[in-house]
């Protein structure tokens, strides 16, 4: 079977006098038969090619879902009279959320999202949320993939449906005291930005639904959320670089909302409530963030009458933190690693929780609904330690281990070893790398490696571990994670030092950490492999027109890869929110230096990597066309005879596939690719000997 060939069907984007043509174009009217044609020969195209890896694909999947825990239960948190927790039964591909009471009871299905997604192909719960006085259940469902969501409800005591249907919404919703009225966020229905705020009250047509707030500001977006003492809604307004909150009393929501602090250009602050104060992380005068406290009143509102709780500091980010009646507990960020800090109110000795490994992530679980505790509850985990709830004394510093994530087939944790060291980059930088490798896996230049990076958004990569990949480790591959700027691994400099102006230092650090690993020996470039998505997807296409020669191979999750086309329509999710990351390319500063870096404009005449790409049809964040039309440039021009494969998935969104096996479908076609370019078979597997 040959590859399909798009026709070129040339479309010219002048913008500041610059012509560029664009013979893909079409491909963007996704209801245009010709165009799901070529996606669905694509498709086919790919089937044929990797035919042949279809036992190995079907034992990939065989494998990985072998790991899981078929009947598995979470950890339950109380909430209110109840604790809540979901389990997954054998089989079965969705959660069944439950609930018994704290003291004694029996068990109450919430919620059984099989059931939901019974007669759809895709389907996302979300928002579940009860009311406060726990009779009943508002929550999310999304049978499409694009994230336009429909909010229903169930009356708890009796298991039956409520009449109120919210129809094509963004699934983020809360409850006020009342037990009736429902604050939620409308999306634009071309953009899909979050707009808008409603007020819903059981019983009343959608249709006579309160605008509570409108966000006029086309870069902005907007949200609802509770106070961690439940006395306030917030509705929450966010820019890559500003924010701001209106508050609303919990328990009279016929109120209008009053303003927080006025949003100023490039300050970012976050709240929260607890006690007779309010909480704000700010970097206002702090770049990686301060956090302060003020009285109720709205006269104390103001930013003058803030007192300082915890001061900046140039080499620690505060990431978020969680109030306690007796405790203060940071997330916090130093020297590319999380930090759990706990401060007691009472001016005693302030203590970290200790983390033994040299790398690992960690976090404040938002499962600590209850104020009234000296327990703390977190999750843990690291490249070879699977995730785990732990729950945290922080009188007696003493931690329980509640649950750790079961891989079946005989895992051992001390079959693996992880490390974490430095590359210095050309303009002195020195980027973190976290590496996971079996223990007898030579790390001499002759083993795979694949390469993970993201860096944007400042949204930090942590070493987490991933049941998934021991399919990798264990048929002698070496997983590593690039830690590069445009994440906030390192504060916030991290981030900024990634984006905007500076994006292409983002790439640079992904080479550098790239040639590092080729010329410690941990790899070489014919074994050398890498992987992103969305973001990260763009990562991998300009790494690939940057240095092609350095990779073997290459994974593009959802590339984002069309960026001067993409932000200069602002007809397109996401666009206009994303101009202080990107930048405008209305500005012909911007426009000339994403125009430099852009894969799909930059593709050129030359040999690339072999190539595999996954998009969905439904994306709403990274548009199916894009990697389309990055695949059929890349088909015309490039000069070897690699693989170049695009697999749409005709039924999902940004997320992929639904459930939690069909995912691993996905996964394990992937991993089927890898394997076959590292020459990889199930003859290789390392057995679990040591």
């Amino acid at each position: 079977m040959t590859a399909p060939v798009a026709p070129k069907r040339p479309h010219h984007l002048e913008t500041h006098g610059d012509v560029r043509v664009d013979e893909y174009y079409w491909l963007r009217e996704r209801s245009d038969p010709d165009v799901l044609a070529y996606l669905r020969a694509e498709n086919d195209y790919l089937d044929e090619r990797l035919g042949h890896t279809r036992d190995r694909q079907d034992g990939l999947f065989e494998e990985i879902k072998g790991r899981i825990k078929q009947t598995d239960v979470s950890v339950p948190y109380r909430e209110g009279t109840q604790l809540y927790y979901w389990r997954y039964e054998d089989g079965q591909e969705y959660r069944v959320h439950c609930r018994r009471p704290a003291t004694d009871g029996t068990e109450q299905v919430v919620l059984d999202v099989n059931g939901v997604a019974e007669g759809h192909e895709y389907c996302d719960v979300g928002g579940l949320a009860v009311s406060p006085n726990e009779r009943l259940l508002g929550y999310a469902v999304d049978s499409v993939g694009r994230r336009q969501y429909d909010i229903r409800f169930r009356d708890l005591a009796s298991g039956t449906a409520l009449d109120d249907v919210i129809p094509g919404v963004t699934g983020n919703f809360v409850w006020a005291n009342d037990n009736l009225t429902l604050f939620y966020s409308r999306q634009h229905e071309t953009t899909l930005r979050s707009y808008q705020v409603y007020r819903h009250r059981l019983g009343q047509d959608v249709s006579a639904d309160e605008l509570v707030y409108e966000e006029r500001d086309e870069t902005f977006g907007c949200g609802v959320g509770n106070s961690r003492s439940k006395r306030y809604i917030f509705i929450g307004c966010y820019q890559t670089l500003t924010t701001e909150y209106h508050v609303l009393d919990a328990d009279r929501p016929d109120e209008p909302p009053r303003p927080f602090v006025s949003r100023q250009p490039g300050h970012e602050y976050h709240i929260d409530h607890y006690g007779d104060r309010f909480f704000i992380r700010s970097n206002a005068g702090a770049r990686n963030f301060r956090l302060l406290e003020t009285g109720d009143y709205p006269d104390q509102w103001r930013s003058s009458r803030w007192q300082e709780l915890i001061p900046h500091r140039d080499d620690v980010l505060i990431e978020t933190f969680e109030l306690f009646r007796d405790f203060l507990v940071l997330q916090e960020r130093t020297g590319g690693l999380v930090r759990l800090r706990v401060r007691p109110w009472n001016g005693d000795a302030v203590h970290d929780i200790a983390f033994p490994e040299p790398a690992y992530d960690a976090f404040i679980d938002v499962h600590n609904k209850v104020a009234e505790t000296t327990v703390l509850r977190f999750g843990y985990s690291s490249l070879s330690i699977p995730a785990s709830d732990y729950d945290y004394d922080m009188v007696t510093r003493e931690r329980t281990l509640l649950k750790r994530e079961e891989v079946l087939g005989g895992f051992d944790p001390d079959n693996y070893l992880t490390q974490r060291f430095f590359a210095t980059t050309a303009d002195g930088a020195e980027v973190p790398i976290s590496l996971v490798s079996r223990v007898d896996t030579p790390l001499d230049g002759s083993s795979p490696l694949l390469l993970y990076g993201y860096g944007s958004y400042g949204h930090s990569i942590d070493a987490d571990f991933r049941s998934p990949r021991l399919s990798l480790l264990d048929r002698g591959f070496v997983f590593a994670i690039a830690h590069i700027r445009g994440g906030q691994e390192l504060g916030r400099q991290w981030y900024d030092a990634g984006k905007l102006l500076q994006k292409k230092n983002t790439f640079a650090d992904f080479i550098a950490c790239a040639e590092h690993l080729v010329s410690e020996r941990y790899t070489s470039p014919e074994r050398l492999f890498a992987m992103g998505g969305s973001a990260g997807g763009l990562l991998m296409g300009a790494v690939c027109n940057m240095r092609p020669d350095l990779f073997h191979g290459v994974v593009a999750q959802v590339p984002f890869v069309d960026v001067v086309t993409t932000m200069l329509d602002d007809t397109i999710p996401l666009t206009t929110g994303e101009y202080d990351e990107w930048g405008n390319p209305h500005d012909p500063t911007y426009y000339e230096y994403i125009k430099s870096y852009s894969p799909y404009d930059n593709v050129a005449a030359k040999a690339y990597p072999h190539l595999l790409v996954m998009t969905g049809l439904h994306d709403s964040q990274v548009q199916y066309w894009e990697p389309a039309k990055w695949v059929a440039r890349l088909r015309a021009l490039k000069t070897d005879d690699h693989l170049l494969l695009l697999k749409t998935n005709m039924e999902a969104g940004h997320g992929g596939a639904s459930g939690r096996y069909h995912r691993y479908r996905e996964t394990a076609l992937q991993y089927a690719f890898l394997l076959e370019l590292a020459g990889r078979g199930d003859d290789l597997r390392m057995e679990d000997s040591l």
